[in-house]
């Protein structure tokens, strides 16, 4: 199933540059065309609340590394059940493991090597893509070196248990740019200075995202042309900030080609929240409740993925390869969702995945095992 890019590391250096480069996954494969792609999804299992991500219990109770590895293996199971093969694992998953002031936690990484090679080999053998996703409290371009320095420490500790898995570069830890302190190109510069100073371990698995706000997809393929680093394209926040105004399809090329060959590329994916909300207020001299409609806030996840603008953006990306991780609130449950949607909605991009029409009731029934699924009059 697996396939080799034919793009090399380091080119494609800037948006709509690299169009003399084959795009990665554009050979033909059995399949139809390019290898076949993943669906995941972040930390919290959704339809199974007795699945925990991680050992949430607070320091006096003693937490482990090795009681979360044990959640993790459970959660393999119930991922090859739904033939799920793309999980990013807690970034709390070794808790207290880099807290200044608690060093009895500093040890559990290697205490927990044996169990940590054997949850890598069962993750190689199930054939699940597993990353990190690092908090936002880790920031690298902070002008503070003592943040620096803790975020470096936070970064090392990840890596360093996904070495002890003996997981492939596409096992990655993902972070965003840091802040903007007043000056963009001021603070992406600073960016790329530190990130030659980190450990080898964490250049390694170090992939960098654009967001919503402060840097752009644009911003992040100046810092790769500065350092090599590989590049995650996020849908929802390329429309949320783009004021370069690139194009889609060029952007999404331009990042995919700082993996290296062999290397599967991954995406981040969510459609922005719609919903209506509501604000309730309450004078505090006359108790009178006012309740005002609340607009909706676009750089928001919605809980579940709009198939059909799902649809119509691989249809864009048609011919380029790549994983894709679904930032929905719903989680798993999203997942569970939009693979039957496909099906219904959009059979080419289902293709893209490996569901099969033969397979639509089983994927459904798995769907409403969790949900329920109530048809709308005019519906389906």
């Amino acid at each position: 199933m697996r396939a080799e890019t034919e793009t090399s590391f380091g080119e494609g250096n800037g948006i709509g540059t690299n169009d003399a480069a084959p795009d990665p996954g554009e050979q033909a494969l059995p399949h139809g065309g390019q290898r076949l792609s993943r669906l995941g999804f972040p930390v919290k299992v959704m339809a199974r609340d007795d699945l925990k991500s991680n050992d949430s219990r607070r320091a006096a109770s003693n937490p482990h590394l090795g009681v979360s590895l044990g959640y993790v293996d459970a959660i393999l199971d119930h991922l090859v059940r739904h033939d799920i093969r793309m999980y990013r694992m807690s970034s709390d998953l070794a808790p207290y493991a880099t807290h200044p002031d608690m060093p009895q936690f500093h040890t559990m990484v290697r205490e927990s090597r044996d169990a940590l090679k054997a949850l890598g080999d069962k993750a190689r053998a199930l054939d699940i893509r597993l990353s990190f996703h690092p908090s936002q409290y880790v920031v690298l371009n902070s002008p503070d070196p003592e943040l620096v320095r803790k975020s470096t420490w936070d970064l090392t500790s990840q890596a360093e248990m996904l070495d002890l898995m003996e997981l492939g570069p596409e096992a990655v830890l993902v972070i965003h740019v840091g802040g903007t302190y007043g000056d963009i190109p001021e603070s992406r510069a600073r960016w790329a200075r530190v990130f030659p100073t980190l450990p080898e371990p964490v250049r390694r698995r170090l992939v960098l995202e654009h967001d919503d706000l402060r840097f752009s997809a644009a911003d992040v393929l100046w810092i790769h042309n500065e350092t090599g680093v590989r590049l995650i394209f996020d849908y929802q926040h390329f429309w949320c900030l783009n004021p370069e105004q690139a194009d889609l399809r060029e952007t999404l090329k331009a990042i995919l080609a700082t993996w290296p060959q062999g290397q599967q590329p991954k995406i981040h994916f969510s459609s922005p929240r719609t919903e209506l909300r509501e604000k309730v207020t309450i004078d505090k001299a006359t108790r009178k409740k006012t309740v005002k409609p609340v607009a909706p806030i676009f750089t928001g996840h919605a809980d579940f993925i709009n198939p059909f603008e799902f649809a119509t953006f691989l249809r864009t990306a048609q011919g380029l390869d790549f994983d894709v991780m679904l930032e929905a609130k719903a989680k798993d449950l999203a997942l569970l969702r939009l693979r039957p949607d496909l099906l219904r909605y959009a059979p080419d991009v289902a293709g893209r995945f490996g569901l099969r029409a033969t397979e639509a009731a089983q994927l459904e029934d798995q769907s409403d095992a969790v949900m329920v699924d109530e048809p709308m009059p005019g519906g389906a």
